[in-house]
């Protein structure tokens, strides 16, 4: 098979276009055969060297695609060759032609999804669901603000959150972005690029604010996050590139909260909850990933510039 290679931690030039021995199933594994792959920040923080927990060298980046089970181990229950899938996990790493898994990384994925849709799964709509409701205890009625919402994990939490009957405000930089958020549920939209743009958020409230608010920025974002916190609102922060500076006293007087959230502390049993949730929502149409382009495996190193990008529209995906 056909896969990408990281030797040394460094830019994307780093990742190798390489022909690799087919990956054996062994017990409890399930092989599968990839037709598209999830290009996720996180990748290129590992391959960069910067994220924290590092994989030994070399490997093949990646967690999240869909295909075809190709073959199963011993002990495997829940698959047979043949079954289309998506993964979020992978033993041998995604962005390859063939995948290797532990049975609990596969999940069923639903006709009504493409191979594409399936691989804009794993940590995008993980992500949000975690950062929505285990972490930020959402619940219906009350009134959640998305940042940065137009990227992948951005449109899984304005999908998931007006299906679980929140008021959702949203932010994006471009008139398009905004208007595919309002497609997907967002009663208000916020151009992000506009200094001050956050005092819209008290206004569309009547001066209320938010009560969830989910931060992709933090470092940019922070301090006035917390002005526009309606009274014990929650703040969770997935996401920032440096450090951020905030008046406490915003918090006192709401007895709100700053929550920090990474998807790689969830437990195998949060996981299966949270793929357990998401399944109702992808078989009824109410979550739907939106994929912004389809770029070829070997040129990997272009989805890594693009993904960091700011304008995102969408999941970028790999074809192998």
């Amino acid at each position: 098979m056909n896969a990408i290679i990281v030797s040394d931690f460094g830019p994307p030039e780093m990742m190798k276009y390489e022909s690799l021995p087919d990956p054996v199933a062994a017990a409890g594994q399930v092989l599968v055969s990839v037709k598209a792959v999830g290009v996720n920040p996180v990748d290129t923080y590992i391959r960069s060297g910067a994220y924290a927990n590092r994989p030994s060298l070399p490997y093949t980046p990646g967690s999240d695609a869909a295909g075809i089970v190709l073959a199963t181990g011993p002990d495997v229950t829940r698959f047979t060759a043949g079954d289309r899938v998506y993964i979020a996990g992978s033993i041998t790493g995604a962005y390859a032609e063939q995948a290797l898994c532990a049975e609990p990384q596969v999940y069923p994925l639903t006709e009504n999804l493409t191979f594409a849709q399936g691989a804009a799964i794993g940590v995008p709509y993980a992500t949000a669901y975690r950062a929505l409701f285990m972490r930020g205890r959402a619940r219906a009625g009350e009134i959640a603000l998305i940042h940065g919402a137009t990227g992948g994990v951005g449109i899984a939490a304005v999908q998931l959150a007006k299906a679980a009957g929140l008021r959702v405000i949203a932010t994006g930089g471009t008139e398009k972005g905004r208007a595919l958020l309002s497609q997907f549920g967002a009663l208000d939209t916020i151009d992000h690029t506009i200094p001050g743009h956050l005092r819209k958020v008290m206004e569309f409230t009547g001066d209320k604010g938010a009560d969830i608010i989910i931060e992709m920025l933090a470092n940019v974002n922070l301090g006035d996050d917390c002005a526009c916190l309606a009274k014990q609102g929650r703040i969770i922060v997935i996401g920032s590139r440096g450090k951020a500076t905030i008046d406490a006293r915003d918090l006192m007087g709401r007895d709100a909260d700053i929550r920090g959230m990474t998807l790689f502390n969830a437990g195998p049993h949060d996981t299966t909850v949270i793929h357990a949730a998401l399944m109702g929502g992808f078989s009824d149409g109410s979550l739907k990933p939106v994929i912004n382009c389809e770029i070829p495996l070997k040129e990997a190193p272009r989805a890594h510039e693009m993904i960091m990008k700011p304008g995102a529209l969408g999941k970028i995906v790999l074809a192998p």
